[in-house]
């Protein structure tokens, strides 16, 4: 349960400081503080003091076909992210490069994650801040429909995974150059009335969502995300921003860095110039929306989104209409599958290096590896999402502060969590993360 107190934290000046000791619906565990004196925000830091869990420390000497599975349990909701952004690396260090048929599996099965990532936080964790309920349980009480129809959208996403990976959660199919089974057409077949309930379903949410009631807040953001020549981006692409950058994957570091800060466990993700970055789905809009279906742009342009997104409070709307898109890509490849002649590139072990990087629910997930002449990890760099929004998150709320200090202290401690809600933050697996101390003086 959330606690507000209010106490003077100074005896010679008034002031007072809210905590709030949990915020449910997101993933992980972490504090937000604020002071303000004389109605100026002086500091604002969002931490997360969740003890770091040393994955890539982990992978070293290891054989480069363990990466995969390995580094899916960075995310028990986003494993492919982690699982393709590791095969992409491999396959860059080791020289391999996929047939048409595998790549389109591969494609199909991050739509599968897209769709159940993307579903459970719009409906189930972010909605209800827009309705002015406490958890998804009351959103269901007020409105069964919805989030029936946004479960069984869920379970959509979940039964790609399995068709194509063998399970929902943690996926066992996926391999360094491919799968280690291709699935059989028939059972893929199978999948194509939900698909096409799916379509239908997260334009209807699309389309409810669209009438929740905005907070008014803008911010100019340098967004950051994956570009394909072939198709809107998602496993596979170069990085570009709406700046002008544009750059091969293995160049990420040359451009961007983290840095250790002393209020947080994470790191901290910055552009070169020390400026913070936006990545996620607004970031992929803002760069890529040309590349949506005609029918996913239809729908933007129907709940209100124009060519570009500068509220992160619409992020929800942005995640329906890439659910809707996700849906729509599911039901051309399905549609189109045929049985690939082999279900997994050969390859040789040899030392070398390479990049890869996909596009997480939550924005690019960035993986770099070293191999030595057996083809085992001798080095290994991971750049999450959340890691590089977390900068841009504080940025947020420090605007958001600004323009609602007027709120009392339970309308402004909301207002924060929803904020850092927009995000879809991934600390970790936990379900509380947030403990807000507002000191004003």
């Amino acid at each position: 349960m959330s606690r507000v107190e209010t106490r003077n934290p100074d005896r010679d000046a008034p002031g007072r400081v809210i905590k709030v000791d949990a915020l449910a619906r997101v993933e992980g565990e972490g504090a937000l503080y604020v002071r303000v004196r004389d109605d100026l925000i002086e500091d604002v830091k969002f931490r997360i003091f969740e003890p770091p869990r040393f994955f890539e420390a982990l992978l070293r000497g290891r054989p480069y076909s363990d990466a995969p599975d390995i580094t899916a349990r960075i995310c028990g909701i986003c494993p492919i992210a982690y699982m393709l952004g590791a095969s992409r690396a491999m396959e860059d260090a080791l020289g391999v490069v996929l047939d048409a048929p595998l790549e389109d599996l591969r494609r199909l099965i991050y739509c599968g994650e897209w769709i159940e990532s993307h579903v459970l936080h719009a409906a189930m964790l972010h909605a209800p801040d827009f309705l002015g309920m406490p958890d998804a349980f009351a959103f269901a009480k007020a409105n069964p429909d919805a989030v029936k129809a946004a479960l069984r959208l869920k379970k959509l996403g979940n039964t790609i995974l399995e068709a194509v990976g063998g399970r929902a959660v943690h996926p066992v199919n996926l391999a360094v150059g491919g799968f280690y089974r291709a699935p059989k057409k028939h059972e893929l077949q199978a999948l194509l009335p939900e698909i096409e309930f799916g379509i239908e379903a997260s334009a209807t949410l699309a389309k409810a969502f669209a009438g929740f009631d905005f907070p008014d807040f803008d911010y100019d953001y340098t967004c950051v995300s994956m570009r394909s020549d072939k198709a809107y981006a998602i496993e596979e692409g170069r990085l570009v921003s709406n700046r002008g950058l544009d750059i091969p994957v293995a160049a990420f570091p040359d451009h961007f860095f983290e840095e250790h800060v002393a209020h947080s466990n994470a790191l901290h993700g910055r552009m070169r110039d020390g400026s913070p970055y936006l990545v996620g789905p607004i970031a992929r809009y803002n760069n890529n929306a040309g590349q949506l279906s005609p029918a996913a742009r239809d729908l933007a342009r129907e709940i209100g989104l124009g060519a570009t997104v500068t509220n992160p409070f619409k992020s929800i709307l942005v995640r329906m209409v890439e659910t809707f898109h996700a849906c729509e890509e599911s039901l051309r490849i399905v549609a189109g599958y045929e049985e690939p002649e082999r279900a997994r590139m050969p390859i040789e072990p040899r030392a070398g290096k390479g990049s890869g990087v996909t596009e997480a629910p939550r924005g690019i997930c960035w993986h770099s590896y070293e191999l030595d002449d057996e083809g085992r990890i001798v080095g290994a760099t991971i750049v999450p999402p959340t890691s590089q929004n977390q900068p841009q998150i504080e940025a947020d709320l420090a605007g958001v502060i600004a323009r609602n200090l007027d709120l009392d202290d339970e309308a402004l401690k909301w207002r924060c969590e929803q904020t850092i809600r927009n995000y879809d933050p991934c600390i970790s697996c936990a379900t509380h993360f947030l403990d807000l101390t507002v000191d004003r003086v």
